[in-house]
C-alpha cells in the first residue's frame, strides 16, 4: 500500500520545471555563412537554443548567467572520422590482445572528454573493434558522462585479408577466423549480412574499407579490395536500413568504385584523379580529408621504432599527397566535410586539422564551415545542429578572438558547451554531474 501512494504521490506531483540558461556573447557567428554580431544573449532550455537575443534587448528572468562577452563564440565543432576506442602508440599491437574490453571501455571514456573539450561536441566514430563505443554512446546522450554526440559506425566492413581485418600481421593460432560479426565479409550474401549484423548492434552509420591501408599490416597496397557488386550491396542495404556509408578509400580504383556504388563520403582521398573528381560531383558525395592522420603517420615512420616496414613504406607514400588531393577536390568544387582520424593522431588535437586546411588552400571560413555546417549535413543532422539558431541543440565553442584572422586559434577553446551544459570554462575542465557552475 504505501509503495501505491508513493507511486500516486509522484505521479501527481508537479514536474520540475527546466533551467533557463543565459549566455552573454562577445561577438557571435550563429554560422560560417553569416555575419559576425555583438554582444548577443543565448536563452537556452532542456539542452536546446530557445532564442537568441540582440544587443540591447530584455534579458528575462533565468537561472544561470554563463558571461562570454569578452569572447568569440561560434557552432560546435563535429568532427566526422575519429576512433575513440584506440590512441596509436608503440604497445598497440600488443595492447589490442591484452587490454579487455572493461579497460577499452575506460579508454574510450576518457578520449571523448578531451575531444569534448577540445570544442568537438559531435563526432563519427568510423570504426571499433569492441561494443565499447555504444556503450561510451549512450551513456553521454543519457548526460551521465561528459563527451561529444557519438554516430558509432562499429566494426568497419571489410574483405577477408583487407584493410580493417584484425587478424593481419598475428600468428594464425591466435584467433579464430573473422567474419560477418568482426565486419569481415566476401560475397554479395555477406556483405550484406555484415551490414545487418552492424545496424543490429547499434550502428549509425556504415563503414566500409574500399581499398587498403597504412596501417594494416600487409603488403596489398593501397588500392581496390571489394568487388564492386560487393560494394553495391554494402551501400544499397545500408541505404535501405536508413544508414549512410562512409568509405575509406586511398587509391583512385577504389574510390572510384566506390562513388559509383554510392557511397555518401569517402575518407581520405589521397590519390584521387580526374575520374574521381568528376564522381565526387556527379554523385555529390562528401570528401573527408583527414590531414591531421597523414601527418601523424608521416612523423612517426620516421622513426624505425614505431612501425613495421611495410605500413612504414605506406605511410611515406600517403601521407605526404594527401594534402595536395585535398587542394584539388576544394578547387574543384568537391564537397569537404572535416574529419581527423584522431586516434591515429592523439585525441584532443582534432583543431590541427583546421590549420592543416588551410595549408592546403582552403580559407579560414571555408574550413570552419567544413566543421560546422557542412559536417552536419554529411551526418543528416542539418536540422539540429552546425548552426546556433533557436530550435537548434546548444553546443557552442568560444575563442579568445575571431578565428579567421588566426586559425591557430581553434585549438585553445576558452569554454565548450555540449547541449546546454559546460564541458570547459575558462579554458579548465569542469565538474560534469554536479551543479553546472552559475558564471
Amino acid at each position: 500500500m504505501l509503495t501505491l501512494l508513493l507511486a500516486a504521490a509522484c505521479l501527481s506531483s508537479p514536474a520540475p520545471q527546466a533551467e533557463f540558461v543565459a549566455v552573454r556573447c562577445g561577438e557571435f557567428w550563429p554560422e560560417p555563412s553569416a555575419e559576425v554580431q555583438s554582444n548577443v544573449v543565448l536563452l537556452i532550455r532542456e539542452g536546446k537554443i530557445q532564442q537568441v537575443l540582440a544587443a540591447g534587448e530584455q534579458l528575462p528572468p533565468v537561472d544561470q548567467v554563463h558571461d562570454l562577452s569578452e569572447a568569440f563564440v561560434m557552432p560546435g565543432w563535429i568532427d566526422c572520422h575519429v576512433h575513440l576506442t584506440g590512441e596509436l602508440s608503440r604497445k598497440s599491437r600488443l595492447e589490442y590482445v591484452t587490454l579487455s574490453e572493461a579497460a577499452v571501455t575506460l579508454r574510450t571514456v576518457m578520449h571523448a572528454r578531451r575531444t569534448v573539450e577540445a570544442g568537438f561536441t559531435t563526432v563519427r566514430d568510423l570504426g571499433a573493434d569492441t561494443g565499447a563505443i555504444f556503450a561510451v554512446r549512450d551513456s553521454i546522450q543519457r548526460g551521465e558522462i561528459p563527451g561529444p554526440r557519438i554516430l558509432a559506425a562499429g566494426s568497419a566492413v571489410t574483405p577477408s585479408g583487407g584493410h580493417g581485418d584484425p587478424t593481419h600481421g598475428y600468428r594464425e593460432t591466435l584467433f579464430d577466423l573473422p567474419g560477418i560479426s568482426s565486419g569481415v565479409a566476401d560475397g554479395v550474401p555477406q556483405c550484406r549480412a555484415a551490414v545487418r549484423h552492424q545496424v543490429r548492434r547499434g550502428a549509425d552509420v556504415i563503414k566500409l574499407t574500399a581499398t587498403g591501408g597504412v596501417l594494416s599490416e600487409t603488403a596489398a597496397g593501397t588500392d581496390q579490395q571489394f568487388f564492386d557488386d560487393e560494394l553495391k550491396a554494402i551501400v544499397d542495404t545500408a541505404h535501405m536500413l536508413g544508414r549512410r556509408v562512409a568509405a575509406h578509400a586511398h587509391g583512385p580504383t577504389g574510390m572510384a568504385a566506390a562513388l559509383r556504388a554510392g557511397v555518401d563520403s569517402i575518407e581520405h582521398g589521397s590519390f584521387l584523379n580526374q575520374e574521381c573528381l568528376a564522381l565526387f560531383l556527379e554523385k555529390g558525395a562528401w570528401l573527408v580529408p583527414t590531414l591531421h592522420a597523414g601527418q601523424t603517420v608521416v612523423t612517426y615512420a620516421g622513426d624505425p621504432d614505431w612501425f613495421p616496414e611495410v605500413i612504414a613504406r605506406k605511410a611515406r607514400m600517403v601521407g605526404p599527397v594527401m594534402m595536395r588531393s585535398l587542394g584539388r577536390a576544394h578547387k574543384a568544387g568537391v564537397r569537404i566535410a572535416f574529419g581527423t582520424d584522431c586516434g591515429v593522431g592523439a585525441h584532443g588535437l582534432n583543431a590541427e586539422e583546421f590549420s592543416l586546411m588551410v595549408r592546403a588552400g582552403m580559407s579560414p571560413t571555408v574550413a570552419l564551415t567544413s566543421a560546422t555546417t557542412g559536417a552536419a549535413e554529411l551526418c543528416g543532422l542539418a536540422a539540429s545542429h552546425g548552426k546556433l539558431a533557436p530550435g537548434y541543440v546548444a553546443d557552442l565553442v568560444a575563442l579568445s578572438a575571431d578565428p579567421r584572422g588566426d586559425i591557430g586559434l581553434t585549438e585553445k577553446p576558452l569554454a565548450v558547451m555540449r547541449a546546454g551544459r559546460l564541458a570547459l570554462w575558462q579554458g579548465q575542465r569542469i565538474a560534469w554531474n554536479e551543479v553546472q557552475p552559475k558564471k
